[in-house]
């Protein structure tokens, strides 16, 4: 019980049925039709063990309109004894045409005594596990439902009309009366299932609104100043866009504030996020503060850490450079710089949060690819500012936009800036979607692009189970494009390498050296060569929504028209055909996250946010909008008004889950 997280009375009372089975009425024997699920009553009159195939126990049950056999494969010498002649049984299963006649095979069956009462109420199914059975669940969640604490935590006159109280759903849903409208239970539109919804919606948004109310109450160093921001910006070889300058912004507003910031920036692949963080990071420095930047890959921390050496470097800010490959002497002169004050800027992978890493004076953390960090490690960057009563100013930024949905919800205590706008001379992408078949005329197409100079990625997928095999997929690809391509050259880049390794080949590929590069997903984020100008995606089916927007990304950023394949291996399950799909039709990234939020739901689409544990079980973001901008209209006077209230509803929907929503 305790692993299904039923601990509490609330926590059974809202365990709710996956399904029903109707047990409340008796169909004759002669009238049961092939294929239906029905219940039936009758009396043994013949029960033997026949050896055919294997053995089996064969039960023949009579009422007074005709006979069945009732088959078992599998069976205890009691189940014997329970089906004996003379025996009356009340029976539940489907109907099919056997060898012997009408049957059902292993239906569900108990004695009863002639004249016993059927159910007043559907049968409720519970999600269980092997080690417990739903005749105790049943048990346990009348019991619990009895006893539960299911009194009304809001006005009256706050409930939206139509709904029912919290206890006459409980009671409607697990014990539904003959006749209740299964497909409006089992689609969750009944206004029971609607009661519900509402209720752990506004428990959610409770729960948001305090967590922003308690980090306002903190203090950040403010951090205003423009004499850096702005000679960055004179030595910038480009303009910023619109967008650009709209969120840079927003930004500074919140750096300039005592308070500290909470802000996501999002923008598509490609749209100019890290020279937004370079001039935040350029206002935090000028203001006598360190800057943090951490990134989930070494690649794409290095990649970051190029371009802001380039811009920043020149201006006489100290940067260091922290990442798992580090070691030794060149590690500890780092740490040491970043003790000290002399390295303004850190940047790096997990290695900026360790514990030996302590920051004279860190003002701003940024975090790239939040989605892929854990909360843990999200909350580690933000306690590494020593001064205790102050918090660092924290910018997530991330190329998976968050749908508005998933905003309103799961981001509600988030700040959230948009890059709507790519910069200019960026080229739209052509998708094509072709079957591994056409894998010889993709090589000639990769052919042709080379003779033009041009060059090409070749990804394969990373086998999570098995880095062997991983890396036997890419090394397989490696040696037949080297053989298909004679005078071509193609490099290899995957997980296992070293740091200087990988480095050296990027070297290669970025300076065009190397023609076609054979990857894993190590190339996702942060790789820029506007040269490659055609990607090959191997076993696209294997991928997130998000991660072939992310890898489509790393072409089409140079001048030339650029084409990504997504090659797939049949049969396709209808996920893999709703990714594909989406994929070719759309380039844009709010889009990309609108269909995988609908395609996985936002228990997959949110990762580490929850810990792998969906916050909404009842409530559904697509199909439940209206509840939610009505429970986010209410949340702030429930707080108000009726704090006591508002704790108890966030603790019956939420229990410790609430403390996920704060990182």
């Amino acid at each position: 019980m305790e692993r299904l997280g039923l601990k509490r009375d609330i926590d059974l009372a809202l365990h709710l049925p996956l399904r029903y089975e109707d047990e409340t009425r008796l169909t004759p024997i002669a009238a049961l039709r092939e294929g239906e699920t029905a219940q039936v009553e009758g009396v043994v009159t013949d029960s033997r063990v026949e050896a055919r195939s294997r053995r089996q126990l064969v039960v023949h049950l009579a009422d007074a309109s005709g006979e069945l056999v009732l088959r078992f494969l599998n069976f205890y010498s009691s189940q014997q004894k329970q089906l004996g002649v003379g025996q009356r049984l009340r029976v539940r299963g489907e109907l099919r045409d056997g060898f012997l006649g009408r049957e059902m095979v292993h239906p569900v069956f108990k004695a009863v005594e002639p004249g016993a009462p059927l159910p007043a109420a559907l049968t409720p199914v519970y999600p269980s596990s092997a080690a417990l059975p739903q005749a105790y669940l049943r048990k346990a969640v009348a019991s619990a439902l009895a006893r539960a604490p299911l009194h009304e935590l809001l006005p009256p006159d706050w409930l939206p009309p139509g709904l029912p109280t919290l206890r006459e759903a409980l009671h409607f849903l697990h014990h539904p009366p003959p006749g209740a409208p299964l497909a409006l239970l089992e689609d969750h539109s009944d206004p029971a299932w609607q009661r519900l919804k509402f209720d752990e919606l506004l428990a959610q948004q409770v729960s948001q609104l305090r967590s922003q109310r308690e980090r306002a109450a903190l203090l950040a160093p403010a951090l205003q100043d423009t004499a850096l921001p702005a000679k960055l910006r004179a030595a910038l070889p480009f303009a910023l866009t619109a967008a650009q300058e709209r969120v840079v912004a927003e930004i500074g507003a919140d750096l300039a504030r005592p308070r500290p910031m909470n802000r996501l920036l999002q923008g598509d692949v490609g749209s100019g996020k890290t020279v937004v963080a370079a001039l935040a990071a350029a206002a935090a420095i000028g203001a006598g503060w360190q800057c943090a930047l951490m990134a989930p890959t070494e690649i794409l921390a290095e990649q970051h850490f190029r371009k802001l050496v380039a811009w920043l470097e020149p201006l006489g800010i100290g940067i260091a450079w922290l990442s798992g490959s580090r070691k030794g002497k060149a590690r500890r002169a780092m740490v040491e710089q970043v003790a000290s004050g002399e390295a303004a800027l850190v940047v790096g992978t997990h290695a900026v949060i360790q514990h030996d890493v302590v920051f004279a004076r860190l003002g701003l953390a940024v975090v790239d690819e939040q989605h892929r960090f854990g909360v843990a490690q999200r909350l580690a960057l933000r306690a590494k500012l020593e001064e205790q009563s102050l918090e660092p100013h924290l910018l997530m930024m991330s190329a998976t936009p968050i749908p508005r949905t998933l905003a309103m919800s799961y981001f509600a205590d988030l700040d959230v800036s948009t890059i709507d706008e790519l910069p200019p001379g960026r080229t739209p992408v052509l998708t094509k979607v072709f079957g591994d078949g056409r894998r010889d005329e993709v090589i000639a197409r990769i052919r042709d692009e080379v003779a033009r100079g041009r060059q090409v990625y070749w990804v394969c997928p990373l086998v999570e189970e098995s880095e062997h095999l991983d890396l036997q997929n890419a090394t397989e690809t490696h040696a037949q494009l080297g053989q298909a391509l004679p005078g071509v050259s193609v490099g290899l880049l995957h997980g296992r390498m070293a740091g200087a390794e990988k480095a050296a080949v990027m070297a290669q590929f970025g300076g065009g050296q190397m023609q076609v590069l054979v990857a894993t997903t190590v190339i996702e984020v942060g790789v820029d060569v506007p040269n490659a100008s055609l990607m090959v995606i191997e076993h696209a089916e294997r991928f997130g929504l998000a991660q072939l927007h992310q890898l489509r990304g790393r072409v089409g950023r140079g001048a030339v028209a650029s084409v990504c394949v997504l090659m797939y291996t049949a049969p396709l399950s209808a996920t893999g055909k709703a990714r594909l799909r989406a994929m070719a039709e759309t380039t844009d990234g709010f889009e990309i996250a609108r269909r995988d939020l609908e395609i996985r739901g936002p228990g997959e689409f949110m990762g580490a946010r929850q810990s792998g544990d969906a916050l909404l079980r009842f409530a559904d973001l697509q199909a439940d909008e209206a509840w939610l901008a009505q429970a986010r209209a209410l949340a702030p006077r429930l707080l108000a008004e009726h704090p006591a209230a508002a704790q108890a509803q966030v603790d019956r929907w939420l229990g410790a889950k609430a403390e996920f929503l704060k990182a």
